[in-house]
This record gives C-alpha cells, structure tokens and sequence, in this order.
C-alpha cells in the first residue's frame, strides 16, 4: 500500500461538504502525463490512493497499461486508465483527453508532468535537443493547457498542476536550455493564472529540487538533499488537495529566491553560487546520462520529470 502523504488531506471551504475524509478525491477525474514512470507513476499512486478516478497518460501505451494495471492492483476498486499520449503531437493530446472524458468523465486535474533535460556546456548542445526540451517542456505543457481549460471554465471549475522545477527560477549553470523552458512555463502560468482569476479554474506550479529519476542522474544537489519521487508525489496530492501557485520542493528553496530578489548583484551571485549547483563541475563523465539523452532525443516523449 502506498505510503500516506506528510501532509494532511486538507481542502478548500468550497470543497469540504462534498469529499468523504478517507477518500478524498473520491469522484476526482484527474488526468496525468508522462505517469509511466517516474514521478509521474507516484504521482498517480498517490491520487489512486485518495480515491480519484486517475488517467495514466505515456508514450508507451503498453507501459501505462501495465502501471494502471500495477495501481488498480494495490487499489483494487480504483478507476484506473492507461493511454499512450505523445504531449508534442495535438491529435494525439486530443485524443487522450477526449478518451478520459468518454470513460472516466469530465477531467477535474491536469497534471503536466512529462518533460526532459540535457546537461552540458551551452555551446556543445545539440541543436535536436534544445527544440526537445522546448517542444516537450514549453509547447507540451501549454498544447494541454490549452486543450483542457476552456471545458473547465465552462463547468466552473477545474485545477491544472504544472510540474516545473526549481529551475523555474534559478538556472544552474549546465541546464541552460531545460531552465530557460522552466522560466517559460513559470511566465506562462503566471499569466494564465491572471486570465483565470473568478472562474472557479486553478493553476498550480510545484517546483522540485533535483529528484531521484532518470532524468536527474550524474547531477548535483547543492546543500539539499536529493528528493525521492514519492516527497514530490506527496506534495502533488497536498496542492491538489489545497490549490495554491507556488509551492517549492523542499520549502527552503522558495526562501532562497526571495532574498536573492531583495539581493544587490554582487551579493545574489555570491548566493547563487554558494547554493545553485554547478552542473558542469558535477558532471565529469558525461556518459552516465547517453542513454538518457539519446534516447529523448529520438523518442517523441518522455516519461518523467523533472
């Protein structure tokens, strides 16, 4: 049985009358991509768990197939969908959400998970791999938003949950390309968000650390310790519970953008160099992350992030 969540399952006044306490997302349809694995997979658990009828949304349909199947076997009687969803491509986003809606009924959430990373010196990146990141984790993410949001508005409620990254403002030397993608998504939000203002539609962004995933390998931490799937997962059902903007993982970083806002510039990059990882001294053999990397740029998605 998944493990319960740090944080309790709270919810909003709006909310409370019509959620039982057990199973607090009982009646949820919520939506996830990139959820074959990875974070997106305990992200999924833990939805699963809290009674939310969950989509599963992959690549590889036969990878989300066998994780729906996977969840529906520790949560026997949970609604559980497995779809291949390539976030690059709007037919198929099309398709995946118009297959949740026929067989689980209205999307409650969007999670927007899936997204890719390259490490390296600026210069030596290849040029597929930029338009990747920027095709998966800027385009990806607003193809979704986009496709989901207008059906929110008109039933006057709805939540689209961002999974960005802490390179969503602060950008370690080496990830160049992935946080300039993160700044894109933070910025887009940031102004959806305005757009959405009194219409009963939320819009979330949580911003990890670096977390134990594909993905991440060869990278350093900094001074934080590196997060586990599950501490994201955690934190994904909390804001689901309790939609709020910003939430950072763990909550320090969110101090340190702060003051290094109110920061003069000698003493932010002082900062900044003290507490951002520097990913090109941290990665001094680059071969640990080929396969990875290879294999992003020539699949049409992803499976996890951040």
């Amino acid at each position: 049985m998944a493990a319960r969540p740090r944080y309790p399952y709270t919810f909003s006044r709006r909310d409370r009358g019509g959620l039982p306490s057990a199973r607090p997302l009982t009646g949820r349809v919520i939506a996830v991509t990139g959820a074959g694995r990875g974070i997106g997979r305990a992200i999924a658990v833990r939805l699963a768990a809290a009674g939310a009828a969950v989509a599963i949304g992959d690549l590889d349909a036969e990878v989300a197939k066998e994780t729906a199947g996977a969840i529906g076997g520790v949560h026997p009687g949970g609604r559980l969908l497995g779809l291949a969803l390539d976030v690059t491509d709007t037919p198929s986003f099309e398709d995946f959400l118009r297959t949740v809606e026929t067989q689980l009924g209205p999307i409650d959430v969007l999670i927007n998970n899936a997204g890719i990373m390259w490490v390296g010196p600026f210069a030596e990146e290849p040029e597929q791999a930029a338009l990747r990141q920027f095709d998966v984790n800027v385009h990806g993410v607003l193809r979704g938003m986009k496709l989901v949001i207008p059906g929110m508005r008109k039933r006057g409620r709805g939540h689209v949950v961002n999974i960005a990254s802490a390179a969503s403002r602060v950008a370690p030397a080496g990830e160049a390309t992935y946080a300039a993608t993160k700044h894109a998504i933070h910025g887009y939000s940031t102004a959806v968000r305005a757009e959405l203002r009194g219409t009963g539609v939320h819009v979330s962004l949580v911003m990890p650390g670096v977390v134990d995933t594909e993905l991440a390998v060869g990278t350093a931490t900094g001074p934080t310790r590196r997060l586990t799937t599950g501490q994201v997962a955690d934190v994904v059902l909390d804001v689901v519970l309790r939609p709020r903007f910003e939430v950072f993982i763990p909550r320090q970083i969110a101090a340190l953008t702060w003051l290094a806002a109110l920061l003069p510039g000698r003493a932010r990059d002082a900062l900044h160099r003290l507490l951002v990882p520097d990913q090109l001294a941290a990665l001094s053999d680059r071969s640990v992350r080929a396969a990875y990397e290879q294999r992003t740029r020539t699949a049409r998605n992803p499976e996890d992030e951040p």
